[in-house]
């Protein structure tokens, strides 16, 4: 007697449903990092709601502040998810500080000594500055969003304005869980060559490096708090070094803040940290260790991961984020 031949093998109708809609809800729930470029700054939001911007060339001074104090290749303003504000910029007591920024202070070149951080402190024009240079590309994406661009550090006791670092900056944005806590994420990669064949020479000095003013709001000696990875406050920790540091405050009435959490291959980690005793400001700062310099040809690369969430800081989940960052 001749078999039936079986019926070709089929997925369950309801299998199907299921797939399709655990694929239909990943997609709705995929948090896209969009771009968009405003004249001079980058603007980066998920859901119409900006995370932050990246200020190319230099921005707008504030009313009755002198435009020598335009500056640009830094980002500002910078949001915690819930959209309160983190960072700050041309506040009153130093009108150079300017949201997160990468510069040097104390400096060699030559017979010249460049301060690329206090842009616009002493005279009527600038002696010497960071500068956007390009932007080599930027993109949106469902991972995260990011740039690509080019700054120059510029020395102007020189005629014509002498050519001292070039950097590019790498930086990608997104927001993620992170356990408990919904995270906006910048990830910062600098690196500085030498411009010319003579290298830049960094003194032993308290600040410079990667720079990062609060929020205005917590201007007030007590409205800022501070904590590094030792278990360091403001004042305890001022010229000790970290893996990473936690600056916040309160904003609209509920605690809220950023960690900067720095790469372990960054040169002479952990790395000395400077942590402003008078303004919400504080400054990853390698040159408190001892004199140094970027040699031409070889290029000087420092990455940190830059955590904005609410909240009031937890010491052991902000651990476990750089142990997973520094991986």
């Amino acid at each position: 007697m001749k078999q039936k031949p079986s019926p070709p093998s089929q997925i369950p109708l309801f299998l199907i449903f299921v797939v399709y809609s655990a694929c239909s809800v990943g997609h709705l729930n995929a948090a896209e990092t969009t771009v968009e470029r405003l004249g001079s700054v980058l603007r980066f939001a998920i859901g119409g709601k900006t995370i932050c911007d990246y200020q190319m060339e230099a921005g707008d001074v504030p009313a009755g502040v002198d435009s020598v104090f335009k500056h640009g290749a830094h980002l500002h303003p910078i949001y915690s998810p819930t959209g309160k504000l983190v960072t700050g910029n041309h506040p009153e007591d130093h009108r150079w500080h300017r949201g997160v920024w990468m510069a040097w202070t104390k400096t060699e070149f030559g017979v010249s000594h460049p301060d690329f951080w206090n842009m616009g402190k002493v005279g009527a024009a600038l002696a010497a500055e960071v500068r956007f240079g390009s932007l080599t590309k930027s993109w949106s994406g469902p991972e995260s969003g990011g740039f690509i661009s080019q700054h120059l550090f510029l020395d102007h006791s020189h005629t014509p304005d002498q050519k001292v670092l070039n950097e590019t900056w790498e930086v990608s944005v997104r927001q993620q869980q992170l356990g408990d806590k919904l995270t906006n994420i910048i990830d910062l990669t600098s690196t500085q060559t030498c411009a010319t064949d003579k290298p830049l020479k960094l003194p032993k000095y308290h600040y410079g490096g990667l720079g990062v003013r609060g929020n205005l709001a917590w201007n007030p000696v007590d409205a800022v708090t501070m904590l590094t990875s030792e278990g360091h406050d403001r004042l305890k920790g001022d010229s000790t070094k970290g893996k990473w540091v936690h600056i916040g405050g309160q904003v609209d009435g509920t605690p809220t803040g950023m960690v900067i959490l720095i790469h372990p291959s960054n040169f002479r980690f952990p790395q000395p940290l400077r942590l402003n005793p008078k303004n919400p400001q504080l400054c990853i700062a390698p040159s408190q260790d001892g004199d140094w310099s970027i040699e031409p040809g070889k290029p000087y690369i420092s990455k940190y991961r830059i955590l904005v969430l609410d909240g009031v800081p937890d010491a052991k989940w902000i651990e476990a984020q750089w142990q997973v960052y520094a991986k």
